[in-house]
């Protein structure tokens, strides 16, 4: 596509009508800047897909023009597709120094680590990027290091808000800077592009600090040992449960690999506390007795294969739930979640565990890091933008900040609702939509990226609805008339014991649909499909299944 070298556009890749995988680009001209490049898992649908990341074809195509990566903050949904990105483009990234610790450790996995540039920024960084400014201003959020971002263009200016709470008293005492946005405020945005998660619960989001009493209390009237599963990420609800731990002597034991690689990162960059000697090897916990040791692990999501998904099942080596211990779910269900996540509660029922899970509402043991309606009310108030673009939700997320923004003096009209892709362009200080660039999903398989597609998905899902059938037949060459078989072998479809009446009515009717063909010089394409053809339709009408059929020909 052609713009006019005087055009701002703004557009996500990533970050609208879902949650997750966050890109969002800036471009004046020839100058081009990317805020974030997250990763999404999959849901159930999506059978043997590992993650989610943006399509990034556009940025290649346009790659001379990209001068950087800007990231707000180090969840997985803002850095999960950042090793992915930086394959295709070697482009510098910025980041605070917490967030920069996360994606090291990404880029040593993938081996990028010596051929990526990484600048470290904080509130007070400024920099520019050709036509952009790019400078940056602290918010609250349940992970340490959590930055704003303004750019000042020629046309004017631009607000990317990250992702935020308004905490007053956080325990890590990284408050949002409200005079600094106040002062941006005051001297004009253009456009302000602020997440919507929450857009649709009322009042203020509540502080980190309330679940500090919380977990103190659980922690003194648990029994035995107790468990706490988390976002690796929130290193405040691990402080919480270091500081729990220290007020009942207890060891602390780390399971589950993002634990230990987030926790290692915030102990070496000072953002974590914990005394000398308090962290124990998951290995020496039955050294200790029950009520003397906790233990913080992954898997509050209701992944089966991360640390606490192993725990309910009993297929965690050298750690067991036993019955009378204590666990603690301290996040809330990610939407999709919700099944995985009882699917453990209920596994950890039956192991005799005592189990604290729910809302913050109802435990006390999690508050979320997104705004309310009345934090996002508060942003939208002090950036007084001309234009409103919600970002980071779901359609109707978007839709009801919407109503926000207009409650709050945005005027109608002035909000843009875009897909992925969409495009708003600005100039002379006007704002339109009416194009758009190509995005989508990549799927990461493996070691392979984009390699799987929807027929390859769709093939997945038919082989574990309705099975595979395998018929193997050998043809002469010379006369092409069968030499033996057919021999069928089913797998996922049918029980061949019990099916053996059927399984016999389909050699049969291979063996007729080879009479019926007539005889020549025939493709194995030919005889595959017509194979294909008759046998599924008579198996869709005896059993209302449509299995994979593979004819394998054996040519003698």
């Amino acid at each position: 596509m052609s713009e006019s070298t005087s055009l701002l556009s703004i557009f996500a890749l990533g970050g609208c009508n879902e949650i997750g995988k966050n890109m969002y680009v800036l471009q004046y001209g020839d100058d081009l800047v990317i805020i974030d490049s997250g990763g999404k898992f999959p849901d159930e649908s999506l059978m043997g897909i590992d993650l989610i990341i943006p399509d990034i074809g556009y940025l290649e195509e346009n790659a001379a023009k990209v001068k950087a990566l800007l990231v707000t903050h180090g969840h997985e949904d803002h850095i999960g597709g950042v090793p992915y990105l930086l394959k295709k483009l070697n482009v510098p990234v910025y980041a605070t120094n917490f967030t920069l610790g996360l994606i090291e450790l990404k880029l040593e996995e993938h081996k990028l680590r010596r051929e990526t540039t990484l600048i470290p920024i904080d509130s007070n960084s400024v920099i520019e990027f050709g036509s952009i400014k790019a400078s940056f201003f602290n918010v609250s959020h349940s992970i340490p290091d959590c930055l704003g971002i303004v750019f000042d263009t020629p046309q004017g200016t631009v607000v990317h808000t990250g992702d935020f709470k308004f905490d007053w008293t956080p325990l890590n005492n990284q408050k949002s800077d409200i005079h600094k946005m106040a002062e941006i405020g005051k001297r004009g945005v253009l456009a302000l592009l602020s997440e919507s998660t929450n857009a649709e619960r009322g009042g203020f989001s509540p502080s980190e600090s309330i679940v500090s009493s919380h977990m103190d209390e659980a922690f003194i009237k648990a029994e035995g040992k107790i468990f706490v599963s988390t976002f690796a990420s929130n290193v405040n609800r691990v402080q919480q449960v270091v500081h729990a731990a220290m007020k009942t002597n207890r060891k602390l034991a780390l399971l589950g690999r993002s634990m230990v690689n987030v926790v290692s990162v915030a102990l070496e960059r000072g953002y974590l506390n914990v005394p000398e000697g308090m962290i124990i090897d998951h290995r020496d916990i039955d050294s200790y007795h029950s009520d003397k040791v906790a233990i913080l692990c992954t898997g509050s999501q209701g992944e089966q294969m991360a640390a606490l998904g192993r725990l309910s099942s009993g297929q965690f080596r050298d750690v067991t739930i036993d019955p009378g211990d204590t666990v603690i779910l301290a996040a809330s269900p990610i939407p999709g979640n919700e099944k995985g996540v009882s699917k453990i509660i209920d596994n950890l029922y039956n192991l005799g565990a005592h189990v604290i899970y729910g809302t913050g509402s109802t435990t006390g043991m999690h508050v979320s890091g997104h705004g309310y309606q009345e934090d996002l009310k508060l942003m939208l108030t002090l950036m007084n933008p001309k234009y409103f673009i919600p970002i980071h939700g779901e359609t109707r997320m978007l839709h009801h900040h919407r109503l926000l923004a207009e409650s709050v003096g945005v005027e109608t009209g002035h909000t843009f609702i875009i897909k992925n892709g969409e495009v708003v362009d600005i100039e002379d200080g006007e704002a339109r939509q009416t194009r758009s660039v190509a995005a989508g999903d990549t799927y990461v398989d493996g070691v392979s990226v984009g390699d799987v597609g929807n027929i390859v998905l769709r093939d997945r899902r038919q082989l574990s609805e309705d099975g595979i059938l395998v018929i193997v037949l050998t043809l002469s060459k010379a006369e092409q008339r069968l030499l033996s078989g057919p021999d069928t072998i089913s797998r996922g479809f049918v029980y061949v014991k019990d099916s053996e009446a059927l399984l016999r009515k389909v050699n049969n009717i291979v063996r007729d649909t080879l009479d019926d063909l007539p005889q020549g010089n025939l493709q194995w394409k030919v005889i595959k499909q017509s194979i294909m053809k008759s046998v599924g339709q008579y198996l869709f009408k005896q059993t209302k299944r449509k299995p994979m059929i593979i004819p394998i020909i054996i040519e003698i």
